[in-house]
């Protein structure tokens, strides 16, 4: 008889459950070698749709694609064993109806096998994330500042000022009361993240938020200083892994330049020199 030594993948449920407890640590990922990476020091792996910014250039998440997702969740579940994935549903692929958000929901579990997707909205969108629970696909929601909306928040603000907050509270309330397994603050006032995270019995996931959350979530690329286009106010870098690559790029371009490489022991068939 064998015994499989596989580690068990944290899941959203056991996620939820943490509210209070121990400090989610979340991070995004996009590809195989950096969810590895991640993976044994994380208890959530968001597949963001920042990728559209951060790997494909893109200005906004807007023109990030279902297939594009569902191609980087599947990468994602190859490099980790342990945290819980979640895959974010794009821009225009679930806002429609709650079938069009299952039939969208359905087909990026089935073909990444993730733990969870995430989706963007509050009142509005509760409906939808209680047809999808319903129907046993676990949801991420996503207040605050949501950058799908970001012509209609008038760019990547802070929000919660004002009126807003009792708008951003109450999104963060109807999410979670339909039964998102936890909830992500993006960018809004301390105060009010606070304050949501004391109202709400699920675990709150800042970013731009308040300490006071359950966790917190920061995109992989600014934590490591590989990408470079603009550094929100919010983020810590812990290294600045885009010059060391440009420091081995040039290293190796000058000694390609110099024909310093390949040297012998770099080539099959040819004696290494003595020298």
């Amino acid at each position: 008889m064998s015994v499989s030594n596989k580690t068990k993948r944290i899941t959203a449920r056991q996620i939820q459950q943490w509210s209070g407890d121990q400090p989610i640590v979340a991070l995004t990922a996009y590809t195989t070698p950096m969810a590895r990476a991640l993976d044994p020091h994380c208890d959530l792996l968001l597949v963001g749709d920042s990728l559209g910014m951060v790997v494909y250039g893109m200005k906004t998440t807007l023109g990030v694609s279902v297939e594009m997702m569902i191609r980087h969740g599947q990468a994602v579940m190859r490099g980790s064993e342990r945290a819980c994935v979640v895959v974010d549903l794009p821009f225009g692929s679930y806002g429609e109806s709650p079938a069009q958000a299952y039939r969208t929901a359905a087909r990026v579990m089935a073909e990444t096998d993730a733990s969870a997707v995430k989706l963007e909205g509050g009142v509005e969108m509760a409906p939808t994330v209680a047809f999808l629970v319903e129907r046993g696909i676990p949801v991420l929601g996503h207040v605050g500042l949501k950058p799908q909306q970001v012509h209609g928040h008038g760019g990547f603000r802070t929000v919660g000022r004002g009126e807003e907050a009792a708008r951003v509270e109450a999104d963060a309330v109807a999410i979670a009361e339909a039964g998102a397994f936890a909830v992500v603050i993006e960018g809004t006032l301390e105060p009010v993240a606070r304050a949501i995270t004391a109202r709400l019995a699920v675990p709150t996931i800042g970013i731009g938020a308040s300490p006071a959350c359950d966790g917190q979530i920061l995109v992989s690329e600014d934590v490591l200083g590989l990408f470079a286009d603009f550094t929100p106010r919010f983020v810590r870098r812990y290294a600045m892994l885009g010059q060391a690559i440009d420091q081995a790029a040039a290293a190796y371009a000058a000694d390609v330049r110099a024909r310093r490489f390949p040297a012998a022991e770099h080539c099959v068939g040819m004696p290494a020199s003595d020298g």
